[in-house]
């Protein structure tokens, strides 16, 4: 890996190459996109039967585009026991983790009338998108899944692209089932976003779609969006690493290729205090490069996407970590704990040499759908918040509504809105001042 000491020309060559990363920026997709979108709002199953045929080279019918309940069964004897032991704890924790998020309804009275309030309810039904392609993601589909079911949403739609031979994937089946997706469709790309966005003749429209994809399905989301909810558009992933003199090179190498190895446009990034650390990690990379299975993209991804910055302090690091605000970030110091304190933008978290980023992945419970290329800024993982949404309640007595209404109307002259202040006033128009 390329080590670099971080200036102000290394800090902004680094971001920009970041930045240069942001997949809703291809704009050479961005037409095809909006054509499949707008094909499948159309002509609705015949254009997301077509475009499946066309993109995945499987020719699907109403009758064959769900998965049938006999299909579910033959995923379950074909996935180990082992497997599934796992995906059953790692279930168990996830839910665990989001129960924590729930939230309820409030009401707030006062003696003089008011009562003001919120009432939280569950989206009614959520379209989930799980990737295919690459590579299998039970683990996503888990992460999707729980907190909508936690939420209480009624109905979960899922979506992922088929194989060549017509079918999903095993184990994406049956962490599917285990997490209670309550039909599964076998579309993805643009034309499956399309459908749930729009409905077809055998896609329900959905209130909001979430998960991640690539490049076709990020487009799409962002083309549909204000037709639907949706939770994010999902870059390329990314890693960061914190550390000191402390920190373990061969535990941080494996790490780092750990995300590096998702595609070629991942990003994989050490900042450290040590500059034998920086040269170690280097080494360390290199040679696990040469045993790894996907050694070729993890490689890709290192070379144009991967750096070791050496700074010359911790809050230089830290105020490197805000800058790029990464997916996720590993902080392997003498003191991780005081040191997330200062740490302000990232998706998730991982301190200590013992809590590398796959424990996030498929374990530990906190969501690992998270913002990507910067935008852990604003953004938050997903979780239970996303599968819900607010009504504000307001009720005033006749009394209480007195007491205010010149106040009110005030207001509304001050804004040039008499119809506004009419409103209020008419309530009390035959009442002496």
């Amino acid at each position: 890996m390329r080590i670099v000491r971080l200036d102000e020309k290394t800090r902004r060559e680094v971001l920009g190459n970041l930045l240069s990363r942001n997949r809703t920026d291809y704009g050479a997709y961005e037409a095809s996109v909006r054509e499949i979108v707008e094909q499948v709002r159309t002509n609705g199953d015949e254009a997301l039967f077509g475009n499946t045929e066309k993109f995945d080279h499987v020719k699907l019918t109403p009758d064959t585009v769900r998965v049938s309940d006999a299909e579910i069964g033959e995923a379950y004897s074909e996935v180990s026991q082992g497997l599934l032991r796992v995906i059953r704890k790692a279930l168990e924790n996830i839910r665990a983790f989001h129960e924590k998020q729930k939230r309820n309804s409030w009401f707030d009275t006062r003696e003089d009338g008011v009562l003001l309030g919120q009432k939280v309810l569950p989206l009614r039904r959520v379209g989930v998108y799980v990737p295919g392609g690459k590579a299998v993601y039970p683990s996503s589909v888990l992460m999707n899944i729980v907190p909508a079911k936690v939420a209480g949403v009624s109905q979960i739609v899922m979506v992922t692209p088929p194989g060549k031979d017509g079918k999903i994937s095993p184990n994406t089946l049956v962490a599917a089932h285990e997490a209670g997706a309550d039909v599964i469709f076998k579309v993805g790309g643009a034309q499956a976003v399309a459908a749930l966005a729009y409905g077809t003749e055998t896609v329900p429209r959905v209130d909001k779609i979430v998960g991640p994809g690539n490049i076709f399905v990020a487009l799409a989301k962002k083309s549909v969006y204000g037709q639907v909810g949706i939770d994010s558009i999902a870059g390329p992933s990314e890693i960061v690493v914190l550390a000191d003199e402390t920190a373990n090179a061969r535990f941080v190498a494996a790490d780092l290729l750990s995300q590096a190895e998702h595609d070629e446009m991942a990003s994989a990034i050490l900042v450290t205090t040590s500059v034998k650390l920086a040269e170690q990690v280097s080494e360390q990379t290199d040679g696990f490069l040469k045993v790894l299975s996907r050694a070729q993209i993890a490689g890709e991804s290192i070379e144009n996407h991967g750096y070791i910055l050496v700074v010359d302090s911790l809050q230089e690091g830290i105020e490197t970590v805000d800058a790029i605000a990464p997916e996720h970030l590993e902080i392997v110091t003498s003191n991780p704990f005081d040191t997330m304190t200062r740490v302000h933008n990232a998706g998730a978290i991982f301190l200590g040499p013992y809590s590398s980023e796959p424990l996030g992945d498929y374990f530990a419970g906190p969501n690992h759908i998270l913002p990507t290329g910067g935008t852990a800024r604003f953004f938050s993982p997903l979780s239970v918040d996303d599968f819900v949404k607010k009504s504000s309640i307001v009720y005033y007595s006749e009394e209480a509504l007195r007491k205010v209404h010149k106040d009110i109307e005030t207001f509304a002259k001050a804004e040039q809105l008499t119809a506004h202040a009419n409103s209020i006033a008419v309530r009390f128009e035959n009442e002496a001042d």
